[in-house]
């Protein structure tokens, strides 16, 4: 945790749900609340998880994740 005043705490999350906002929500029409937790499911688990580069790591966080299973094995 960091100390009163420091608001770098929330950063990563802040990042995330202001990334979602802008590059998902304006694109997808919701019918109901099961079709938009299917829907944001897809969105999370399989492009930004799966496919979007992101810019600290140079890579999508799953070809991450798998990088480094091989550099261990």
């Amino acid at each position: 945790m960091s100390r009163k005043g420091n608001c770098w705490d929330n950063a990563v999350s802040e990042s995330f749900f202001g990334t979602l906002k802008t590059e998902w929500l304006p694109d997808v029409d919701l019918y109901d609340r099961a079709h938009a937790e299917r829907e944001l499911f897809k969105e999370i688990e399989q492009f930004y998880n799966g496919q979007r580069i992101h810019t600290t790591i140079g890579m999508s966080p799953i070809m991450f994740e798998n990088r480094k299973l091989i550099k261990c094995a």
